[in-house]
């Protein structure tokens, strides 16, 4: 086992802080899905668990057009951004994901990586057009694998693996990149194993991830499963494991194993490695329970940016400065820096 910090590049100017720490853009398209996870903390905004059970409780309404996004995306790939991720809920299932992807311009993966997370479901439909714009990476959130084991997780909504997996496997012949995760849990545990196996036999990397506690899934659903069982299991298949504890958010183990295109590598993230927390997070009330740190900016579909998970009070509305990347930079940059200082009001 070799322990490794791995240096992310800095920029000058604007977010330098954040770049250095190897953070990434979180691009919320839609806060709604299918399906109806009971661990799902929908990024800070109300998860579709609950809407699905009560309609009366609906998260904010969608402001941002696809030239918002855009203006956004470009805005801080030029100043330094290195990675970029589109989310949800389900990303696909908003009609600004198609219009953004397709707008991304050209890029070199060492100028910022694209990355589409989504759930699967509408992959066989959606690939056509997904092809042929320059997105660098698919993850497919896989957190189970029977229709069954759906039902269960998604509180009775009902899921299609078998649609699933093909179109994981029609996006590895149309997609650079294709990755899997799963959210380690009391209710997958029996499934992991066919999931790490599925990974080997596609020889598609794979990140498995400790469950994330928050107030939206407190006493649902299974409870968090330790890593170290998985990590001891992966230790002993692979022909190398490091463990990475620089960056952003938990340290994870990152081991390689055989796979049926040749070596692949599976993550564990493992809270256990400890975290990373910069200024605001020194007095924050709800540091005793937060498991990722200094982590990601999300930007939602609401118009709001934030830079951590569990505090939807430090949002940061952007749509007055959507208009004007360079004002839109400047007030990103000024609520950044308050927040790695710890003056964030």
């Amino acid at each position: 086992m070799t322990l490794i910090d791995i240096p992310t590049p800095g920029f000058p100017g604007a977010g330098a802080d954040f770049a250095r720490r190897g953070g990434q853009l979180r691009v919320s398209f839609t806060a709604r899905c299918q399906l109806g996870c009971w661990f799902c903390h929908n990024e800070g905004e109300v998860p579709p668990r609950i809407t699905h059970h009560n309609r009366a409780v609906q998260p904010r309404p969608r402001v941002m057009t696809p030239g918002d996004y855009l203006t956004a995306i470009n805005t801080m790939t030029a100043a330094g951004i290195r990675r970029v991720f589109f989310t949800g809920g389900e990303p696909l299932l908003s009609p600004a994901a198609r219009p953004v992807l397709e707008g991304i311009p050209a890029h070199r993966p060492d100028e910022y990586t694209t990355t589409l997370i989504t759930n699967g479901l509408t992959l066989t439909r959606d690939l056509p057009w997904l092809a042929a714009t320059t997105l660098d990476r698919i993850k497919v959130s896989l957190h189970y694998f029977s229709d069954a084991s759906i039902a269960t997780i998604a509180e009775g909504k009902t899921g299609d693996i078998d649609k699933i997996k093909a179109g994981i496997e029609a996006a590895i012949d149309a997609i650079p990149t294709v990755e899997l995760n799963l959210l380690l849990q009391e209710l997958n545990a029996h499934e992991v194993m066919d999931i790490i196996g599925y990974a080997r036999h596609l020889g598609i990397g794979l990140q498995i991830i400790e469950l994330v506690g928050t107030d939206h899934n407190a006493g649902l659903g299974g409870g968090k499963v330790p890593s170290g069982d998985i990590a001891a299991h992966l230790r002993s298949i692979a022909t190398d494991e490091q463990v990475v504890t620089s960056g952003t958010g938990q340290g994870r183990r990152v081991f390689t194993v055989p796979g049926a295109r040749g070596p692949m590598t599976i993550e564990v993230i493992d809270a256990s490695l400890g975290r990373h927390h910069t200024g605001q997070c020194g007095t924050c009330p709800a540091r005793s329970r937060c498991v990722e740190g200094f982590w990601a900016l999300r930007l939602d579909s609401a118009g709001t940016l934030a830079p951590c998970l569990l505090r939807t009070d430090l949002r940061l509305d952007v749509t007055p400065h959507t208009g004007d990347p360079a004002a839109f930079l400047s007030a990103v940059s000024a609520h950044l820096d308050a927040f790695t200082e710890g003056t964030l009001q």
